[in-house]
């Protein structure tokens, strides 16, 4: 810890040296011009077009879509079964299996479920079984391959999903696209919930175990192992480095940078920090906070994050709640706008059904990052021995982040609106005159709760900064694994990649939300190009591995009925 401490200032202090060399005026805007070059090149090569469309958004709404039916609607079927299992209501037979607690035809013999001294002393002999080597390699207990339960690892997952995509990120959609864009994104979020649980199926099927017991998954590792298995080992190794390589640029990018960028605007806001200097030195701020924390791991990660991130949620979403209610005769006339904007877009620049769908599904997937694989870097890290177990509590990620978080800002956003205050579409980049101020992202969202929460402005901000820091811890542990993959399991490699991710602290911080955005969104959809070969390559693999939990859990109905 102490050294890891004394490397992290020493990070630091060329930073601070380059602070005090240049004229306090040009800190953030020197930053920022030497930024926006980089922004602008990633953004021209990932966004490239068929018929007027991004190649990348063609992708994944098809994908989306086809997963959807060829699992027949996993997003709806097994909504109620992804909550039983965060609850932990099948723990028993992720830990020991189904068949080893039931037997082929239900309960093992002599065993009476309905006592239970009975079926306590048949999990202690299951247990010595185990320890004891005694059973087989196929029906072994897997329960130390993982190192989080399945609500950690959903915390650990959602709070790198919700962040300030769902502040920020659905604030430059309506600015941009008008009330339109919330439907494209609540339609994107629904399909995302069956990409999703492909996708973090294939990442604890695939993963790694290190001797020390942790965890290694990923779409790095389904893809390497996954397309050997199928023949195409030269094809795995190629799109899972690819992979590994945009995954480290979206945790610096979309994962850091973005949401530093987001606390900036709203700790300036609140503070009057009008300095030119001022981001900088609110980024050098959250370096040091976040770099404390990401000394730990996942389990120190998990820690926290089960934590924050419901209390986060939360709170948030009891201040959107209040503010919906409390213009509750708002509400029809919000949803009929942004059903009617959905397909008769008025918000300026935006052009035609085509651009609003662009921005909603851009802005959605940016926020619930279905497709994009990273959360599966973060479910594989789970204790089961069933995969799709994993794959059915990753669903609801999308679920919460996009139909239910991004929905609620939306409204709000909305109902502020009906007063008048700016004029959907804006400057064109994302930012609108609210009297006679230019804000954007997370700025327009405190207005509207400064319309109807008093001090709501240090409400938000808190909410600001906590989506921000969560969302960056867990994105460090996201990168960090590419990072392993591509470097090694070492400890130097892992501090080199700690300073580059701290140092995009800073530079997110510094720089404009123009090229902080069009790099994080860049870096997040490259990541879907290897990460849906995978998928298609792979996806009867999920099937099957789908029927085997199913038949678990039926199995033990069986038993018990």
């Amino acid at each position: 810890m102490k050294k890891y401490l004394l490397s992290l200032f020493a990070l630091l202090m060329p930073l601070l040296t380059f602070a005090q060399e240049v004229e306090e005026v040009g800190i953030d805007e020197q930053i920022n011009q030497a930024f926006a070059p980089v922004a602008n090149f990633f953004s021209s090569i990932i966004f490239f077009e068929v018929a007027g469309v991004p190649f990348v958004l063609i992708l994944l709404v098809f994908s989306a879509a086809f997963f959807t039916l060829y699992f027949g609607f996993p997003n709806i079927r097994f909504f109620w079964r992804a909550i039983q299992t965060v609850r932990g209501k099948y723990e028993d037979i992720e830990k020991h299996g189904a068949k080893e607690l039931y037997g082929e035809g239900g309960i093992a013999q002599g065993v009476d479920m309905n006592k239970v001294d009975d079926f306590d002393k048949h999990l202690e002999t299951v247990d010595e079984l185990a320890i004891d080597g005694d059973i087989a390699d196929t029906i072994r207990d897997e329960s130390s391959d993982g190192e989080v339960s399945h609500f950690q690892a959903l915390a650990t997952a959602v709070s790198g999903t919700v962040g300030n995509g769902n502040i920020a990120g659905v604030a430059l959609a309506i600015a941009l696209g008008g009330p339109g864009a919330t439907f494209w994104m609540i339609i994107c979020g629904l399909l995302g919930m069956s990409t999703k649980f492909v996708e973090c199926t294939l990442g604890v099927q695939f993963r790694d175990v290190g001797p020390d017991g942790t965890v290694y998954g990923g779409p790095m590792y389904y893809l390497s192992k996954g397309l050997k298995e199928k023949g195409f080992a030269t094809l795995g190794k190629i799109t899972a480095a690819l992979f590994a390589i945009f995954c480290i640029g979206g945790s610096f990018g979309g994962g850091n940078a973005a949401q530093s960028n987001q606390a900036t605007i709203v700790l300036k806001e609140l503070f009057n920090l009008n300095s030119a200097g001022a981001g900088f030195w609110i980024g050098v701020v959250l370096a040091i906070l976040v770099g404390i924390i990401i000394i730990g791991g996942i389990k120190r990660i998990a820690q926290v994050t089960e934590k924050v991130v419901p209390f986060m949620a939360v709170m948030y979403l009891v201040a959107c709640l209040y503010i919906i209610l409390s213009n509750f005769s708002l509400i029809d006339d919000a949803i009929s706008l942004i059903i009617t904007e959905a397909f008769n877009p008025t918000a300026i620049g935006v052009g035609s059904i085509i651009g609003v769908l662009l921005v909603g599904f851009k802005r959605a997937a940016f926020s619930n990052e279905a497709g994009a694989g990273s959360a599966s870097i973060a479910h594989s890290a789970v204790r089961t021995k069933y995969s799709a177990s994993e794959g059915l509590v990753a669903l609801l990620e999308p679920f919460i982040d996009t139909v239910v978080i991004c929905t609620m800002t939306a409204l709000v956003i909305i109902i502020f609106n009906f007063g008048g205050f700016f004029e959907y579409g804006g400057d064109g980049t994302g930012a609108v005159i609210i009297d006679g101020l230019s804000y954007e992202g997370a700025g327009i969202t405190s207005q509207a709760f400064a319309q109807y929460i008093p001090y709501s402005n240090v409400f938000l901000t808190i909410a600001v900064v906590l989506f921000a820091v969560s969302t960056m811890i867990s994105w460090s542990y996201y990168g960090l694994q590419s990072w392993k993959y591509l470097f090694g399991r070492g400890k130097k490699a892992d501090l080199l990649y700690k300073v580059l991710f701290l140092t995009f602290v800073v530079i997110g911080a510094a720089a404009n939300m123009k090229s902080i955005w069009d790099f994080s969104d860049a870096m997040i959809f490259a990541m879907i190009f290897p990460n849906m070969v995978g998928l298609f390559f792979l996806y009867p693999i999920v099937k099957k591995q789908l029927n085997r939990y199913l038949d678990a859990i039926k199995l033990k109905k069986d038993a018990i009925n």
